[in-house]
């Protein structure tokens, strides 16, 4: 058997046995089931026990109060009155002693022969003979457990005094054990019938409770198995399995989504990229007949590839830029946006050339990720730069805040030929670039990052066309949901 072997050809999954057997035994809903059988087990057999021996008490406490009671009244009768055993012979009338149900009374005469049976007849021992010829009256002899025939009785025999005999007083026991053991009986049926009820009812409600967690789990296992993530959650309810749910319904529409945007960001970067390596690839090929060349066209040659070369190095960066947004890593501090807008003003005056300004009102601090918001700032205004290449109005960065309770405005307006209703909608999509703006240099990649950037920190991006000409392009900040009108001023959405 080689070494990675297993006996018995369990299944693995990636690699490592899966007991199935043993899951399926120790599966919630059977745990479930038989913890709650084996709760109320417990609290019926501790309530069985305690109720028992409580009922078993008063029972026996009961029949004992009632026996002492008579053999009391006994004695208080022979102390306070000289009587014979011709007194409580129960063939005399108006005989003195009340005889209870399951109460036998036997008489004995002066030597501790039986004067008056009872019925059944009691046995007769040394202590109840002394007892007949004692001279006190009242002095009592107890026997418990006495066996008389196939019953259990308590004899007291009481003395008359002076050696005039004595009364035997004889309560049956038998019957109330007896009572009490179909007692126990019927509490053990009683407490095994709660039990398998109990298990039943656990079982039922074990299933019913985890039916759901069974399609989550199966879900799971469809999505670890398949690898799609469309599959749809079909679980209900308002509880915390419901809750559950929904959020694990939610969590594999975000992984699709995730999905889907890896795969198209992959498509669209291959695409764009054909492009500038296509042209890098017929100017290296004219290298090769470079000393055949003029040397205007040399120089027209190094400056494309120097352009092609720039153009891709952008767009590798802004790609890197892009994936980085999306798994950014710089943890969120509080940040004031309009000095943000001054470093980037200031870097863009010395890189451009061109005249910025920079405009703030209200408290334009939030939390955020201070290089994502300045590489999404520097987008806009490089593109601003861009597209008003000959313009003399200075290019303005506004800051304004809070439109709404924590939300922050950040947009950037330029005077240059601006934006076709058409283009306004699509101009934050990957790699989209206007008809009038594909000989410009770009990979169409900066706007998308602002966007990215935006919907991170619980905003959005917006553009619409300027009054007077040109263009204004921003985002929000904040939880503020803003949209376009197409040609007029942001408006919430």
């Amino acid at each position: 058997m080689s070494q990675g072997a297993v006996p018995g050809g369990s299944g693995r999954a990636h690699g490592r046995p899966v007991p199935r057997r043993r899951l399926r035994l120790l599966s919630l809903g059977t745990t479930f089931a038989v913890a709650f059988a084996a709760v109320t087990a417990t609290v019926t057999v501790l309530v069985g026990i305690l109720s028992y021996s409580a009922a078993a008490r008063l029972v026996r406490v009961d029949q004992l109060s009632v026996f002492h009671e008579v053999v009391q009244d006994l004695r208080d009768e022979v102390r306070e009155n000289r009587m014979s055993p011709l007194d409580f012979s129960s063939a005399a009338p108006g005989h003195d002693l009340v005889r209870p149900a399951r109460t036998d009374v036997q008489v004995l005469g002066a030597d501790g022969s039986v004067f008056d049976p009872g019925d059944p007849g009691l046995p007769v021992v040394a202590a109840d003979r002394r007892v007949a010829g004692a001279a006190t009256a009242g002095r009592v002899v107890e026997h418990a457990d006495v066996d008389v025939g196939d019953d259990v009785y308590r004899v007291a025999t009481v003395a008359l005094g002076d050696g005039r005999g004595a009364v035997q007083v004889a309560q049956e026991f038998s019957n109330t054990e007896d009572l009490l053991r179909a007692l126990q009986r019927r509490t053990l049926i009683l407490m095994a019938a709660v039990v398998v009820g109990a298990g039943l009812f656990g079982w039922w409600l074990a299933r019913r409770i985890t039916r759901r967690l069974v399609v989550l789990t199966n879900a799971a296992e469809d999505v670890a198995r398949t690898r799609r993530l469309g599959i749809q959650v079909p679980v209900a309810g308002y509880d915390e399995v419901g809750r559950l749910g929904r959020a694990f319904d939610r969590m594999l529409g975000r992984l699709a989504q995730s999905e889907e945007d890896q795969r198209r960001l992959v498509q669209d970067a291959g695409h764009e990229l054909r492009t500038p390596l296509t042209s890098l690839r017929t100017n290296i090929s004219l290298l090769r007949r470079i000393d055949e060349l003029p040397p205007g066209t040399r120089e027209e040659l190094v400056a494309d590839l120097t352009q092609e070369a720039r153009e891709l190095t952008d767009l590798v960066n802004e790609l890197v830029d892009l994936a980085a947004g999306q798994s950014d890593t710089e943890p969120p501090q509080r940040v004031d946006l309009a000095d943000i807008a001054e470093d980037v003003a200031g870097l863009a005056r010395r890189r451009t050339g061109r005249e910025i300004v920079v405009g703030a009102s209200g408290d334009t601090t939030t939390d955020g990720r201070p290089g994502m918001l300045t590489r999404a700032l520097s987008n806009l205004v490089e593109n601003a730069v861009k597209f008003d290449r000959d313009g003399r109005s200075p290019i303005e960065i506004r800051v304004a805040g809070p439109a709404r309770p924590g939300t922050v405005r950040v947009e950037v307006r330029d005077r240059g030929p601006g934006i076709a209703d058409d283009d306004l909608i699509r101009v934050f999509d990957r790699f989209y670039r206007a008809a009038d703006a594909r000989s410009l240099p770009g990979s169409g990649l900066g706007l998308s990052i602002v966007r990215e950037v935006a919907l991170a920190h619980g905003g959005a991006p917006y553009a619409f066309r300027r009054e007077g000409g040109g263009t204004v392009t921003g985002f929000t900040v904040g939880g503020g949901t803003v949209g376009t009108t197409g040609a007029g001023a942001p408006v919430e959405a």
